[in-house]
C-alpha cells in the first residue's frame, strides 16, 4: 500500500513539475483548479521529461507552491537534484531544495549545501554552505554561492583544493587549500579566477596573491603562464623564468621563456611544437648577449671569449604509411658548454661521467614483420672541453637492413639477409698513446689538450680514427635450422657467406694528420673481404624434478669454421672498438666483435653448461659458464688492428679465459646477478660485474660491483673498480627516503701517481716547487653521493634532493660539484623547482672560472 500511495505521488508530482516548469502559463491555471492535458507533458523531449520520486507530495493553492517531501530525487535536463524537500514556487518561479540538498551535474560533478534556491530550470541560483566535488576529485567550499547563467559560479570566500579530505576527520584542513575572498569559475572561459587569495597548507597560510588565475580541470591547452623556474649558480647570478604558453591552435602552440640572471642579463628561450595528421615535430631554440663573460673560463677551457651564446635543437617523427617512418633528432649550440651552464634541455644529449655530447641525426626508417630497414645519419659534438670536434666523424649514411625468411622450402629452419653500409669522414685523426696516456697534441703550463702520442709507431700509438673519408659496404646470408632427435638431443646446422667492400681515403695533410703514415698503411685503396662459415650447435637438456624444485642442466657446444680474417691492420675500424667477451657473447654466430669492421676468423669451439632451476612459485636461478678455443686458422683476437681491438679481452689466447654468469632470486623482490672473465691459467679474476636488488613495498636497495683489470695493449694501465650504493626507504604514508653513493675504488692509486710524478719534479729542482704531500687516502674514496626526500599524495609531489660529485681530475675536474634542487608540484595549480649549486663553480669540465 505504502508502495502505490508512493509511486502516486511521485507520478503526480512529476507530472506536475515537468508541466509547471515546461508551460508557465498552464502551470498557474493547474494551481486554480484547471486539469491539464496528458499529453503536453507526453510531447516533451526525453531529455526535457522531469522524472520525480519522493514520498509524499504537498499542494499549497493559497501559496501557490507543489512541494515533494521525503527522499526527494528528480532527474532533468541530465541533472538530478536530492533532498529532504523540495518545493516550486509558482509566482518567482523559484525551486528551493532544503535537508541534505545535492545536485549531480551531467557531467559528474556533485555540488551540496544546505540549501538550495534555484531558478525553474535549475541553472541559476544560490547556494548556502556550498561544497562542490568535480569529476577529477577537486573541490570547492563556501558559505554561500551564487550561480549565474548557468555557467558562472561565485564562491563568496570560497576555497579551492585538490586534496581529499582526510578519512578519519573530514573537517581538518587539506594538505594545502586555496582560500580566497571571492573564487569566480567560469565554465565558458574554462577559467577560475581568485581574488585575495591565500595559499594554506595545513590550515596555515604561506602566500598571499592578491590576483591570480588559472584553468579549471576540463582544459587540455589554455594560453597563460606556466609555473616559474628559479635558478642560482655563481656564473649566472640569481635566475628567474617565467614561461608562457600561447595555444595558437588545436594542433600547434608556441612557449617563450625569458629568463632573467642577475649576473648576465636575460636568456630568451622558445618552444614550437606542431602535430600533423602523420606525425609532429617541435623547434627550440635559447639565447644570450652575456653582461659578464669574465665569469667563465679563456677559450679553449671555457667561453669567455663569446658575447652571444645560444643552441638550436629540433626534433620530429612522421609516418610515411604504417611502416615506413622519417624523423630527425638534431642540436647544434654555440659552444660545448652552454647546455650545462644554463641548463638547457636537450633530448639529443648523451651524459656519462666520461662522455659529454650532442648526438644529431636523421633517419628513414621501415620495417615489417619480418624485415627491418634504418637509413640515417650521424653529427657529433662533444660537450667536453677534451674532446676536439674536428676529431668527431660526420657518418652520412649508415644503412642497415635485416630480412628473415621463417621455413623456406626446401632448406626450412631460418634464413635471413643483412646488409650494412657505412661512409664517415674525420677532419682530423685521434689517437691514444701507450701503455699509458701521458702525451698531448697541445701542451702549455696550465692546461692539456687532446690525446696524443710520444712515439707514433705500431707499438706506442694507437689510431682511434683516420683522417679523411672511410667507407664500408657488407652483405650476409646465413641459415640455421634446429633439429631435435628421438633423444631429445638439439642439433643447430649453421652456415653463412659474407662479402665486405672497403673504400679508405685517408687524409695526411698537415702536421697532425701526417703522424698516421708511420703507423698504418696511409695509401688510398678499396679492397674486399669475402668470409663464409659453417658451424654446428648441439644441445642436451637434462630435467630432473625434485620435492623441492625443477632442474634442468644442458651441455652446449658449438664449432664453427672459417678461412682466416684479411686486412685487419688495413681497415679503419670505426665501429667494432669495444669488445667484451662475457657469457652473452659465448655462442654468438656472427661472432663476438662488436661490428661489422672487423670479422672474426679461423676454427673455433665454444663450449659450456647452463643450469636452470625453478624453486616454487617465486624462486629461479640460472647459471651458465663456458670456454673458447681456438681449433685452427689465425687467431682475430691475438691479431690486433689500428687499435688492438681483441688483445687483452680474454680471447687472444688459444684457449679463452673462462665466462660464466648467474641469476639468483630465492624469494619475490630478491635478485641476485653477477658475470665474470676468469684467467685461463691463474683462474685470476679479469672482469666481475655484480648486483643486488631487493624491493618490497617499504624499502628499496641495490649494490653494484664492477672491477676490471689493466688492459695496457687498449691503452688501460690501470685497474678499474668501483662500488655503488643506493636506496630508498618508505618513512611514512606518501613519504619516501631515499639516498646514493658510488665508491671509486681505484683513485688512491691515481692519486699515488700524481703524488710521485710531482715528487720527482720537486727533487729534480727543490727551489721551484714545494714539497708535495703524500696523499693518505685509501681504496673507498668517494666519487659522488646523493640523498632526497619526497612526498606524493593524491594532489601534492614535494621533493628536495642534494647531490655531489667530488673532483675528478681524470675527468678534468678541479672541484667539487654540489647542487641542491626543490620541487613542488599542486595538482591543477602548478609547478615550481629550484636548483642551486652550492660552494662555487666546478671546473674547466663546465667552463666555469675557478674564482666564481
Amino acid at each position: 500500500m505504502n508502495r502505490l500511495a508512493r509511486f502516486a505521488a511521485a507520478t503526480a508530482l512529476a507530472s506536475s513539475l515537468a508541466y509547471l516548469l515546461a508551460e508557465p502559463a498552464h502551470a498557474q491555471n493547474r494551481a486554480a483548479g484547471a486539469q491539464p492535458k496528458p499529453a503536453t507533458a507526453a510531447a516533451a523531449k526525453p531529455q526535457d521529461r522531469m522524472v520525480v520520486d519522493a514520498r509524499e507530495l504537498v499542494y499549497d493553492n493559497d501559496k501557490k507552491t507543489v512541494a515533494a517531501v521525503g527522499d526527494v530525487q528528480i532527474l532533468y535536463q541530465g541533472r538530478t537534484i536530492e533532498a529532504d524537500r523540495v518545493t516550486y514556487d509558482q509566482a518567482s518561479k523559484r525551486v528551493i531544495a532544503v535537508g541534505n540538498a545535492r545536485i549531480t551535474e551531467a557531467n559528474g560533478t556533485v555540488i551540496t549545501g544546505d540549501k538550495f534556491n534555484l531558478t525553474d530550470d535549475f541553472r541559476d541560483g544560490f547556494i548556502d554552505s556550498l561544497r562542490v566535488v568535480n569529476p577529477d576529485k577537486t573541490r570547492f567550499s563556501a558559505p554561500r554561492a551564487e550561480r549565474t547563467d548557468g555557467e558562472t559560479f561565485v564562491f563568496d570566500k570560497g576555497i579551492y583544493t585538490a586534496c581529499e579530505p582526510c578519512k578519519d576527520n573530514p573537517e581538518r584542513p587539506p594538505l594545502w587549500q586555496v582560500r580566497a575572498a571571492r573564487i569566480i569559475h567560469k565554465k565558458s572561459e574554462q577559467t577560475i579566477y581568485y581574488e585575495d587569495a591565500r595559499v594554506e597548507f595545513a590550515g596555515i597560510p604561506m602566500a598571499y596573491i592578491p590576483y591570480m588565475s588559472g584553468p579549471d580541470s576540463t582544459v587540455k591547452r589554455k594560453s597563460g603562464f606556466l609555473s616559474p623556474r628559479f635558478i642560482n649558480t655563481s656564473a649566472l647570478g640569481y635566475g628567474v623564468g617565467l614561461p608562457y604558453f600561447l595555444n595558437l591552435a588545436p594542433n600547434y602552440d608556441l612557449t617563450v621563456t625569458p629568463t632573467y640572471f642577475s649576473r648576465q642579463g636575460f636568456l630568451g628561450q622558445m618552444e614550437w611544437r606542431h602535430r600533423l595528421v602523420n606525425g609532429s615535430y617541435a623547434i627550440r631554440a635559447s639565447g644570450i648577449f652575456q653582461q659578464d663573460k669574465d665569469a667563465y673560463l679563456p677559450s679553449p677551457l671555457g667561453p669567455r671569449d663569446k658575447e652571444f651564446r645560444g643552441s638550436v635543437e629540433t626534433n620530429g617523427k612522421f609516418f610515411i604509411n604504417p611502416r615506413w617512418t622519417v624523423g630527425w633528432n638534431a642540436s647544434m649550440s654555440t659552444d660545448r658548454w652552454f647546455y650545462k651552464n644554463y641548463r638547457i634541455r636537450n633530448e639529443s644529449l648523451s651524459t656519462t661521467t666520461y662522455l659529454q655530447e650532442a648526438i644529431s641525426t636523421a633517419y628513414l626508417n621501415g620495417q615489417s614483420e619480418s624485415a627491418w630497414f634504418d637509413l640515417r645519419g650521424y653529427y657529433f659534438q662533444p660537450l667536453n672541453y677534451q674532446d676536439w670536434q674536428k676529431q668527431q666523424p660526420v657518418v652520412l649514411p649508415v644503412l642497415d637492413y635485416d630480412k628473415r625468411v621463417h621455413k623456406p622450402s626446401l632448406l626450412g629452419g631460418e634464413l635471413s639477409f643483412n646488409v650494412n653500409l657505412t661512409s664517415l669522414t674525420r677532419d682530423t685523426a685521434a689517437f691514444s698513446e701507450l701503455p699509458q696516456q701521458k702525451s698531448y697534441l697541445i701542451t702549455t703550463p696550465t692546461y692539456s689538450l687532446y690525446d696524443g702520442c710520444a712515439i707514433y709507431d705500431k707499438n706506442h700509438c694507437l689510431v682511434r680514427g683516420l683522417a679523411g673519408n672511410v667507407s664500408r659496404a657488407t652483405a650476409q646470408v646465413s641459415w640455421r635450422r634446429n633439429f631435435i632427435d628421438p633423444l631429445g638431443q638439439m642439433w643447430t646446422p649453421y652456415a653463412s657467406v659474407r662479402a665486405d667492400i672497403f673504400s679508405i681515403n685517408p687524409d695526411t695533410t698537415g702536421p697532425i694528420n701526417s703522424r698516421v703514415a708511420t703507423i698504418a698503411d696511409t695509401s688510398d685503396e678499396v679492397f674486399g673481404r669475402v668470409m663464409p662459415a659453417i658451424g654446428l650447435m648441439y644441445r642436451y637438456p637434462f630435467v630432473a624434478k625434485t620435492d623441492w624444485g625443477t632442474h634442468i642442466i644442458e651441455p652446449v657446444a658449438q664449432v664453427v669454421a672459417r678461412p682466416n680474417e684479411t686486412n685487419s691492420l688495413r681497415v679503419a675500424n670505426e665501429d667494432a672498438q669495444s669488445l667484451v667477451f662475457d657469457a652473452n657473447n659465448l655462442f654468438e654466430w656472427s661472432g663476438k666483435f662488436s661490428g661489422f669492421d672487423r670479422v672474426e676468423g679461423g676454427t673455433r669451439a665454444n663450449v659450456g653448461a647452463l643450469y636452470t632451476g625453478r624453486f616454487g612459485k617465486e624462486a629461479f636461478a640460472n647459471l651458465l659458464i663456458g670456454q673458447s678455443f681456438q681449433l685452427a686458422g689465425r687467431n682475430s683476437f691475438a691479431s690486433g688492428d689500428l687499435l688492438n681491438t681483441g688483445l687483452n679481452s680474454g680471447l687472444e689466447t688459444r684457449n679463452s679465459d673462462y665466462v660464466a654468469r648467474a641469476q639468483l632470486s630465492p624469494f619475490k623482490g630478491f635478485f641476485l646477478t653477477g658475470a665474470t672473465r676468469l684467467n685461463a691459467t691463474t683462474f685470476e679474476a679479469q672482469r666481475i660485474d655484480a648486483a643486488a636488488t631487493y624491493v618490497n613495498s617499504i624499502i628499496t636497495a641495490s649494490v653494484g660491483y664492477g672491477r676490471y683489470e689493466p688492459q695496457p695493449d687498449l691503452g688501460i694501465s690501470r685497474r678499474r673498480e668501483g662500488l655503488s650504493l643506493n636506496g630508498s626507504l618508505k618513512i611514512a604514508e606518501n613519504w619516501r627516503l631515499r639516498a646514493g653513493v658510488l665508491f671509486d675504488l681505484d683513485k688512491y692509486k691515481y692519486d699515488r701517481e700524481r703524488y710521485r710524478d710531482a715528487y720527482a719534479s720537486y727533487m729534480a729542482a727543490p727551489a721551484v716547487s714545494a714539497m708535495p704531500i703524500y696523499p693518505n687516502t685509501g681504496p673507498f674514496q668517494t666519487a659522488s653521493t646523493s640523498f632526497g626526500i619526497n612526498y606524493t599524495d593524491e594532489c601534492t609531489v614535494f621533493d628536495v634532493s642534494y647531490s655531489q660529485s667530488y673532483a675528478d681530475r681524470q675527468a678534468g675536474s678541479t672541484k667539487d660539484t654540489r647542487t641542491i634542487m626543490f620541487r613542488l608540484e599542486l595538482r591543477t595549480l602548478g609547478e615550481i623547482s629550484y636548483s642551486q649549486n652550492l660552494g662555487g663553480a666546478s671546473s674547466s669540465s663546465d667552463g666555469v672560472g675557478s674564482s666564481n
